[in-house]
């Protein structure tokens, strides 16, 4: 049997804050196997974002396991789990997260020069293009629409071939018709690069389009689902 991609078990968040600890996560068992599209869905405040953080090691587990290919996340320091990243995992968030003053060929590929890549501009006019952003390369963020901006993130999500590419809302930000364009580039990474592919989201017709939908709830994956999410 396949090992799966991801794998957490019994996997809990705490944080400090002002009224004490805070759980946010309360053991959450769940794997993912290689190409699967998984949509977390949830009220605001169900951990969906947290969970998605602990899975790119960009928050760090209070207790159980956290493995990603098979390494623990929860023993790697923060150097390496930056490495770790920049060699297998693309993420997309909701508010673009582009650097204002470089062009969006500069955004896609400065990331993979410094991940050592010779090919990086090449590389980064190839997504740009396949995200339909051929005439926009050089442009600068400011320049463009939110839409356009989050193709750009996703085309720097997909430059370095990820294994696993995690989203946290990537349509919040769009409108209805963009936001679908933004569905379809998505799930076309998953079949040119058999990417595996885990999205918090809380637009139906996104979810929807998964192969799988994990609901959680209060820190926890929703009871009637626990038992498909081993």
């Amino acid at each position: 049997m396949t090992s799966p991609i991801l794998s957490l078990k019994n996997a809990e968040l705490s944080l400090s804050g002002n009224n004490g600890v805070v759980d946010i996560l309360r053991g959450i068992t769940l794997d993912v196997t290689r190409g699967e599209t998984v949509g977390l869905v949830g009220p605001s405040g169900s951990g969906k974002s947290s969970l998605l953080m602990l899975m790119g090691g960009l928050e760090a587990a209070t207790g159980g396991t956290v493995l990603a290919l098979g390494q623990d996340l929860t023993t790697l320091n923060e150097d390496a789990l930056a490495r770790f990243r920049r060699q297998h995992m693309g993420i997309v968030f909701q508010s673009f997260h582009l650097i204002p003053t470089m062009t969006a060929l500069e955004n896609v590929a400065t990331p993979l020069e410094l991940a050592g890549a010779q090919d990086a501009f090449a590389r980064a006019e190839t997504e740009l293009a396949a995200v339909g952003l051929a005439d926009r390369m050089h442009h600068y963020p400011a320049q463009m629409s939110g839409g356009e901006q989050q193709r750009v993130a996703l085309a720097r999500a997909a430059a370095p071939r990820p294994e696993i590419l995690l989203a946290d809302e990537p349509t919040g930000n769009l409108d209805g018709a963009t936001g679908q364009i933004i569905i379809d580039l998505l799930l076309g990474l998953r079949d040119r690069y058999d990417t595996t592919i885990v999205l918090v989201t809380h637009a139906p017709d996104l979810a929807a389009r998964c192969d799988r939908i994990v609901q959680l709830q209060d820190g926890l994956i929703a009871p009637a689902q626990a038992e498909a999410a081993q």
